[in-house]
């Protein structure tokens, strides 16, 4: 699948309606900027925008508040020029130049969503076919039919699907905010991710974006995840854990020489399949970032982030090392690393503690000390621990 931007363009109409559209807080004096932005947040469902309407409300009614009235007398002159002024740059200018960053995005057409079966077209590089019926009710993606959900959480929904040729995947979706930028940065990230090497992992075979749904379909691994088989059945023992570690530490290897951070290693994204550990999920929080509305604010799962995670320093490989380590540790004890009954503490415990290592056999506990260093430039790096560990 390409993963090149398909030029989005309006139609002539489309292109003088947009512009009309947008001149409407000029026009108006003002008048119309409220509604004009709030019909941007109607028609494109986005946050932000919805938030950009109530301020230009609350602008309105600050300018009145200030503004003395009709025929103000000669002390009150300055306080009208004032509010003139603030009314002409917010109201008229301001709301003028938002609506013509916005009028392209409100006027492009909406992709339509008929309930008829289906699947995406070869030609369509973006799997913006239309969403369709499936057999088990849950529909499709694109070529790929949603068979059931596996699980849902901060990253969207994943689903079992079937691929056209029959074999079964993994089908995350997520709900897609964003224009043409955001879809560009997006496709880059997850084709990014598609280059990490198959070994220890469960390779990227596809994405797209389908209307309002942005999609990442993988190799679908049986198999609970390692988080699950710890709470179901205790720690790892000794052989076990340095199998584990040898695997995952091996995928994060491919990962980084892919150039590609993890961003979120834990427990839940390494799952036990029939021929071993398998780490899922790289590479797929920067890219969901691009096109969910929940920007800002820490990323990651608080007990298996990092110290720069945690204090917003750079993130980089180092920080996958770190995590690595914790999951180790939820491995071979069934406990966190870094706990507490709160994110806060579990934050104030990762940049302030460091957790006893007594009970990990070695070289595993050495390497992960080592590991849990506060300072990133002090870790080992991922071909590091593969080396290091007992084969």
């Amino acid at each position: 699948m390409s993963s090149q931007l398909t030029p989005n363009t309006l139609t002539p109409l489309r292109q003088t309606l947009s512009i009309a559209w947008a001149l409407v807080p000029l026009l108006s004096f003002g008048i119309g900027t409220i509604f004009v932005i709030g019909s941007a947040a109607a028609r494109l469902a986005r946050q932000k925008l919805w938030l950009a309407a109530s301020g230009y409300l609350g602008y309105f009614i600050l300018v009145m508040i200030l503004a003395p009235g009709v025929n103000p007398p000669p002390e009150d002159r300055l306080r009208d020029t004032i509010a003139m002024w603030l009314w002409v740059l917010g109201m008229c200018v301001g709301g003028t130049v938002h609506a013509f960053f916005l009028r392209k995005e409100v006027f492009l057409p909406k992709v339509k969503s008929p309930e008829t079966t289906g699947s995406a077209p070869a030609s369509d590089p973006w799997a913006t076919a239309t969403r369709t019926r499936s057999p088990s009710g849950l529909g499709r993606i694109g070529a790929y039919t949603l068979l059931e959900k596996i699980s849902q959480g901060g990253q969207g929904v994943v689903y079992l699907g079937r691929a056209p040729d029959g074999r079964q995947v993994a089908v995350k979706a997520e709900r897609f905010h964003g224009g043409d930028r955001e879809r560009l940065l997006f496709m880059r990230e997850v084709d990014a991710a598609r280059r990490v090497p198959p070994f220890s992992t469960a390779p990227i075979l596809d994405m797209g974006i389908e209307g309002d749904t942005a999609f990442i379909v993988s190799e679908y691994v049986p198999g609970r995840s390692l988080q699950q088989r710890v709470r179901d059945d205790g720690p790892l023992d000794g052989g076990g854990l340095i199998r584990l570690a040898i695997a995952t530490s091996a995928a994060l290897k491919a990962i980084h020489a892919a150039g590609v951070v993890h961003r979120d290693f834990k427990p839940a994204n390494v799952l036990l399949g029939p021929d071993g550990p398998r780490v899922i999920d790289f590479g797929i929080a920067k890219a969901l970032d691009h096109i969910t509305i929940t920007s800002g604010g820490l990323k990651g799962t608080p007990p298996y982030m990092s110290p720069e995670q945690v204090s917003g320093g750079q993130i980089s490989f180092p920080s996958d090392v770190f995590s690595w380590a914790s999951s180790m540790y939820f491995a071979a004890t069934g406990r966190l690393a870094f706990g507490g009954s709160t994110d806060a503490q579990i934050y104030q415990a990762i940049l302030h503690h460091r957790p006893g290592l007594h009970d990990i056999p070695e070289p595993l506990g050495s390497l992960m000390t080592a590991c849990f260093d506060q300072d990133p430039r002090m870790r080992p790096t991922a071909e590091h621990l593969l080396m290091s560990l007992p084969t």
